[in-house]
């Protein structure tokens, strides 16, 4: 029987892999459509209707693009959507969340010295956070404190800041960073499903009736548009942020992440700016850089500590309970704990790897599927076999697992 932790690795490589793809897609086509709206130029001999126009060159060909503000006076038959690389975006990464963090919520969304929590209860918890920020956003923007976009950013990110201490007070570190992308990355995409795109339904309908379409829902999306533009660069970070224990594994995680919503202002600001034609304002590169040097400052202040006993239960108590596990505990602890510790024992190392210790007997249980992948099936641990560990070793590992049962993969 094909080994199921061998296939629902890959099928996070597919959906992670899918993630990536349609991430590239939705900010490649967002960040070429800010640029492309702020270049506009006016010019005498535009067609009625037109707002601006700009001429660019690519690929060998020259390309002449014109915008209307409301609609052109003829809607051609031809009309592009720019909709599914958000969807699919928000979709994989949906799923991603589901398969790492749902399935995984004991080792990698709880953490009981922070807040001891049911899995049921950490997954509502999360899925009751990101419906919640998109209803209290939506309705900030449809306030008339909404009406001053300056004003509303600046809201706004009190919000996020707000967010970010209270992801920090109920997950672990790791998850509470990774919730906050969710949460800022449902918001946009959410934008482009339940306000851009109907709105834009909205003017074709009244041009393909003969009736003159509302500016208004023009000025909405664009309102909306540009609140994804600058919160684009912070997502990206979050999303990575679970690969350094030095971002998420913090005492002050949640100002780091705050740090990195203005960073996302000020480079979003330089490259806007220079694409407007207004100049160059390379203020923002030093600003970007000082913020960026305090959330390294930040770091270096105590790791949370590393719990020195997990709970023994659920699945790792069935790894805990399957042959071969003294064995392995030994192997482990001889072949790996010395960087993955709380302390690592290794010159160079000051935090455990991606913050996995592996001390304890009940950690290494926890862990069990990544010791499996990692260094049973895999090689890819120790990193270029530095610990010298053997092939009847690894043979010890897939053996522990696998007699566990397919009833204990996601532990």
């Amino acid at each position: 029987m094909y080994d199921w932790a061998v296939l629902e690795a890959w099928i996070e490589v597919a959906v992670r892999w899918t993630h990536v793809i349609t991430g590239i897609a939705w900010i490649g086509s967002s960040f070429y459509f800010i640029a492309l709206d702020l270049g506009l130029r006016k010019s005498p001999d535009l067609p009625p209707g037109a707002y601006g126009e700009e001429w660019q060159v690519h690929g060998g060909g020259f390309y002449h693009v014109q915008k209307y503000m409301v609609a052109p006076a003829r809607l051609p038959e031809h009309l592009i959507w720019f909709k599914w690389e958000s969807y699919s975006t928000w979709l994989s990464g949906f799923a991603m969340l589901v398969l790492v963090y749902y399935f995984g919520a004991e080792f990698y969304l709880i953490d009981p010295a922070v807040m001891d929590l049911a899995v049921w209860q950490a997954i509502a918890i999360s899925l009751a956070s990101l419906a919640f920020g998109w209803l209290v956003y939506d309705a900030l923007c449809k306030s008339a404190f909404g009406e001053d976009n300056t004003r509303l950013m600046v809201l706004l990110y009190v919000v996020l800041v707000g967010m970010a201490w209270g992801y920090t007070q109920v997950f672990s570190g790791r998850a509470a960073l990774l919730h906050l992308g969710a949460f800022t990355a449902t918001i946009m995409s959410a934008n482009v499903f339940l306000i851009i795109m109907p709105n834009q339904r909205i003017v074709v309908a009244d041009l393909k009736a003969g009736r003159v379409p509302d500016a208004k829902y023009g000025r909405i999306a664009k309102q909306r548009s540009t609140h994804n533009n600058y919160l684009t660069l912070p997502v990206l970070f979050l999303m990575l942020s679970n690969h350094y224990p030095l971002v998420f594994a913090t005492q002050y995680n949640w100002i780091i992440a705050s740090l990195v919503f203005l960073m996302g202002v000020t480079i979003r600001h330089y490259f806007n700016t220079r694409h407007a034609g207004k100049g160059s304002p390379n203020w923002t590169w030093a600003v970007t850089a000082l913020l960026f040097l305090v959330c390294a400052w930040l770091s270096t202040a105590p790791m949370r500590t590393w719990p020195s006993e997990a709970r023994l239960d659920g699945a790792a108590l069935v790894y805990a309970s399957a042959p071969g596990f003294d064995e392995v505990t030994g192997i482990v602890q001889g072949r790996c704990a010395m960087c993955h510790a709380a302390e690592p024992g290794w010159d160079g190392l000051y935090w455990p790897p991606k913050g996995v210790v592996l001390e304890t007997p009940a950690q290494i249980a926890h862990a069990a599927r990544r010791i499996y992948l990692q260094a049973g099936v895999s090689h890819a641990m120790p990193p270029a076999n530095l610990s010298n560990i053997e092939p009847e070793e690894r043979a010890a590992i897939v053996r522990w697992f696998q007699s566990a049962g397919s009833s204990a993969i996601k532990g």
